[in-house]
């Protein structure tokens, strides 16, 4: 798999289309490699005219792991957040975001449409907020502002996502874990097919298992606090979709993430909970193929 040396770290990326076409660059969640973009998603961009790239963010994947860091407190660093300090940390969002535009960079792309799910959705507002005239559009997928007056996680969803398997797992052990955070997160109208959802599991973890590294990303994403402020100043074409299901980020998130950037688009898709159905792929699709045009 192709790397770019960036920032002091590597990371690993894929590209798919033609180079000549618009490039567009989708950004991946917490704890999430590339591959969780559905690859039926990258071929339907692809189909609809877009040179697609999407990475692994630092510490996931094939990407720099900062393992020797450590896991912060994420106690503290919320504590900390709350009365207006910044704890000491492997690394912030905004270095994420940092990473994104240097990838653009080493790939020699001016200008990108942006898409962010989840974590990506922050790290692709950030894009925008910090880096203007390198996004033609964004897309924001099932991701929220900050504003910690939104609706918090449904128990079960989070108590899944934090449930993480030890470092010496073993394939057999991890899947459990997987199919539970999937079972939990996912879309209740449209559930995954136990067949396939087990082969991600072992596709990815085959690729890269990195238990730890979530921990870091979840302590960057507390950090960063509320970026309604800085959302204000998006002027970039800006589209907004979300579950109305979503039991990780409630749509309130997305809703919120709407009213603080003039002018966006909101699409609420009835079923769709915190993951991208590959029923929905067209549908969303054609939502960011839209913004884009």
């Amino acid at each position: 798999m192709p790397q770019v040396h960036v920032n002091g770290i590597d990371i690993a990326y894929e590209a798919h289309g033609d180079p000549a076409n618009p490039p567009l660059l989708l950004i991946m969640g917490l704890g999430a490699q590339l591959t969780l973009w559905p690859i039926e998603l990258v071929e339907a961009l692809v189909a609809r005219g877009y040179y697609v790239i999407r990475h692994d963010n630092r510490d996931i994947g094939l990407s720099t792991k900062f393992t020797e860091a450590g896991v912060p407190n994420l106690r503290r660093v919320a504590l900390m957040r709350l009365f207006g300090l910044r704890a000491r940390l492997p690394y912030r969002l905004t270095e994420m975001a940092e990473d994104a535009v240097a990838l653009l960079d080493a790939l020699k792309i001016d200008k990108a449409h942006v898409v962010g799910a989840s974590m990506g959705g922050m790290i692709a507002q950030l894009v925008a907020i910090g880096h203007a005239d390198r996004v033609l559009s964004l897309t924001s997928i099932m991701s929220t502002t900050g504003n910690p007056r939104l609706p918090r996680s449904k128990p079960e969803a989070l108590a899944a996502l934090m449930n993480r398997p030890p470092a010496d797992a073993s394939m057999e052990d991890v899947i459990p874990f997987g199919v539970a955070i999937s079972r939990a997160i996912g879309s209740p109208g449209y559930p995954a097919e136990e067949t396939r959802l087990r082969e991600r599991i072992e596709r990815d973890y085959r690729r890269s298992f990195h238990p730890t590294g979530p921990g870091r990303q979840l302590a960057a994403i507390i950090d960063d606090g509320d970026r309604r402020k800085r959302l204000k100043g998006v002027k970039v074409p800006t589209l907004v979709i979300h579950g109305a299901d979503d039991p990780l980020v409630p749509v309130e998130g997305g809703q919120d993430t709407a009213a603080a950037i003039p002018g966006a688009q909101i699409r609420i898709i009835p079923g769709m909970g915190h993951d991208i159905p590959v029923e929905l792929v067209d549908e969303i699709a054609d939502a960011i193929a839209g913004i884009a045009r």
